[in-house]
């Protein structure tokens, strides 16, 4: 089975399967109604729907829409929501790649009898001598997306494939022009599932939820009190525009407290910088925790260039990690992942940094 989002990721990837002499279905996730996408780059609206049936008709191949839209707004949207609401910064594309279409639309391939899930990520699955699956980043760095999978169940990798994890996005609209397909020069769609139309992400959400914003006091570094803003929502570690107040010089968020609906603010970016942090929720991939102290390259962000650090294991599902050096605007809510060379370690999610 490969998911088709109708770009020309998933296109192509469907594409290089069948040229490789397999039985292949293609699936459209809906995700969310198709009057409430933006525009046609939503992979949930009705264009997107089309320009995946278009290429599979041009590859011939069978195409089907699989109905996800309350499964998503309860297991992404909503936690994204809740997260935002605690002043944390949510990483739902991490959370959709796990629980929707590695968690739903896998079980459903499985029930179809498919003997693999494709999909248009730029990573890749290698296997060990005892033919255990694990995941390595994609070839070309700049479009790398282990980051984004972190979560995958370890018992899952081997029933997944990514045909075009070791392609550049040059080489993947090469394929689709050769292929023919009619969405070869389409324009990117990542996080258009998140779009928010005339608003942004936090705050559609909030209107979409019917919630209430949690209005408080923004404050600078000697205490005091510099206004009110009209909800913690609206703001993430690091963030340096839409502040709602001037200081009169460049200032960013360094810290929120949700128990005080509070936005502290600095003036100084090196007051952002932090020697660690504390990981929740964190899942091993490529072998269970039995080190006391590990030696491996970590990432907080999706385009953060990797950075050594020492990670020990605590109790339950939690990690603490030591960065070799400083790494800046290391935001609670956001995914904090752990490789060795191109293979993806596991990772977890940020709870609080070190200073």
């Amino acid at each position: 089975m490969a998911a088709m989002s109708g770009g020309v990721d998933s296109s192509v990837a469907a594409g290089l399967l069948l040229e490789r002499g397999f039985e292949v279905i293609g699936v459209t996730l809906q995700l969310q109604a198709c009057d409430e996408s933006v525009g046609g780059r939503s992979c949930c609206g009705t264009d997107s729907i089309e320009q995946a049936r278009a290429a599979a008709g041009r590859l011939g191949i069978p195409h089907y829409v699989l109905d996800c839209r309350q499964e998503f707004e309860k297991a992404v949207l909503l936690r994204s929501w809740e997260e935002y609401s605690r002043g944390r910064t949510p990483n739902p594309c991490v959370t959709c790649n796990e629980l929707i279409k590695f968690g739903l639309l896998l079980d459903h391939a499985r029930g179809l009898g498919a003997e693999k899930l494709a999909t248009g990520h730029y990573a890749r699955i290698g296997i060990r001598k005892n033919g255990v699956a694990f995941l390595r980043r994609g070839a070309d760095p700049r479009k790398d997306q282990s980051y984004f999978l972190f979560s995958i169940r370890r018992d899952s990798l081997s029933e997944v494939v990514f045909p075009i994890g070791e392609f550049t996005k040059e080489a993947v609209r090469s394929e689709a022009r050769r292929m023919g397909l009619p969405n070869a020069d389409r324009e990117e769609s990542q996080d258009a599932c998140f779009a928010a139309g005339e608003t942004n992400y936090p705050e559609g959400l909030r209107l979409r939820f019917h919630k209430a914003a949690t209005p408080g006091p923004v404050i600078d570094e000697d205490g005091r009190s510099l206004g009110v803003h009209k909800g913690i929502h609206q703001f993430t570690i690091g963030q340096r525009r839409g502040l709602g107040v001037t200081l009169g010089s460049p200032a960013w968020v360094k810290s929120i407290n949700p128990e005080l609906a509070a936005v502290f603010l600095t003036t100084r970016k090196e007051a952002l910088a932090a020697r660690g942090l504390v990981a929740g929720g964190v899942r091993w991939i490529a072998f269970p925790p039995k080190f006391k102290r590990l030696r491996c390259s970590t990432q907080v962000r999706y385009n953060q260039a990797p950075v050594p650090a020492a990670v020990e294991p605590g109790e339950g599902a939690t990690a603490r990690v030591w960065f070799d050096r400083p790494v800046q605007a290391v935001t609670p809510g956001q995914a904090v992942v752990f490789f060795h060379g191109d293979r993806v370690l596991g990772g977890g999610w940020i709870e609080r940094s070190e200073r």
